[in-house]
């Protein structure tokens, strides 16, 4: 199973200069937990439902004028749309994150998170097990002559 088979391709983008009040309400016209943060429309960062109430603790300051900036996870970690689910769910365990930015050459084209590794965990570990199987079965051949 592919991210791309899993990922959600219903992204947000918000500027790094935007302000919290103006990401999240982005954030709830589309229903999505998370919004890529881009500066010259790079993606450099993700802003998250956590990020927003961690600054908004932090600071005890209206979301509208704290800005993006301030509150966005950074480095980006990023993914390609044929990585295997499975290679996902461990960069994700690797970097003790829950979501991966999908990026196809320099385009974000979907997120992947833990709900979407957990949601498809059937179909991840069937796949594993046919992997498994046809290695076994390849070691395991008699040679013909």
């Amino acid at each position: 199973m592919r991210v791309s088979d899993i990922c959600s391709s219903s992204v947000v983008a918000v500027d790094v200069g935007d302000s919290l009040a103006t990401a999240v309400g982005r954030m709830l016209d589309e229903d999505v937990g998370s919004a890529v943060v881009v500066d010259a429309e790079e993606p450099v960062g993700i802003l998250t439902k956590s990020d927003v109430l961690r600054a908004a603790h932090r600071t005890d300051e209206p979301l509208s004028s704290i800005p993006v900036r301030a509150a966005a996870s950074a480095p980006l970690v990023t993914v390609g749309p044929s990585a295997t689910a499975r290679r996902a769910a461990e960069m994700l365990d690797d970097h003790d994150i829950h979501r991966l930015v999908v990026v196809d050459d320099l385009d974000v084209v979907g997120i992947v998170s833990t709900t979407d590794i957990v949601r498809n965990y059937g179909g991840i570990r069937s796949d594993a097990q046919k992997r498994a199987d046809a290695e076994y079965d390849w070691l395991t051949r008699e040679d013909v002559e």
